[in-house]
């Protein structure tokens, strides 16, 4: 995940030469293999099993990646606008995906395809330099988001989440709230009386 405010094809590049510095022709290149895509709230972006063939910049709107256990809903990560998100190992290694992405309000992405990614990064050193450089900051992202999952108690954990996202708790509902937390609304209740 990316956090810098941008929107539409022109901020994606933009997002691109935060990164890197690409030469116009590949620049120019990328461009035209932008596209973009506008979703419902509730459509799914991304279901589990299939495989992810593009990296999405929120333009406008919030999505979120989950899964599901037999008894309940785990959410990864949420993706407002001015994010670029993909199910990462899928996209990577182009293999059907034990995710599911889900936009929660009507949202616009603009979109790039693995196919154009790799021949881009083939082309062009810039452009594999931004690719390396989203790569590194994604994984920096999941470690976070895994190591604070398997070590904060609820109450710190919605302590974070209020600082690194708080300007999303109008946007989402208290079950995905919980979902993201790992915890019971029940719990989440709780929580919200005492603080």
């Amino acid at each position: 995940m990316i956090s810098h405010q941008f929107s539409g094809a022109t901020d994606f590049l933009n997002l691109v030469s935060l990164l890197s510095q690409p030469e116009s022709e590949a620049e120019n290149l990328l461009a035209s293999k932008l596209f973009e895509k506008k979703y419902r709230k509730g459509e799914l972006i991304l279901e589990t099993g299939q495989v992810c063939k593009q990296i999405y910049f929120v333009d406008s709107g919030l999505v979120k990646t989950f899964f599901y256990t037999d008894t309940r809903e785990f959410i990864m990560r949420f993706f407002p606008e001015g994010h670029m998100f993909t199910v990462l190992d899928s996209f990577l290694l182009q293999q059907p995906s034990a995710y599911s992405v889900l936009a929660l309000e009507d949202t616009t992405v603009t979109g790039l395809n693995y196919d154009d990614l790799e021949m881009l990064c083939s082309r062009y050193h810039s452009m594999e330099t931004f690719y390396r450089k989203l790569l590194s900051l994604a994984a920096i992202h999941m470690m976070d988001r895994i190591g604070g999952t398997l070590e904060e108690k609820a109450l710190v954990a919605y302590r974070k989440f209020l600082k690194e996202h708080g300007s999303l708790l109008q946007r989402i509902s208290l079950a995905d709230l919980a979902s993201y937390l790992g915890i019971t609304q029940v719990s989440l209740s709780r929580i919200l009386a005492v603080k």
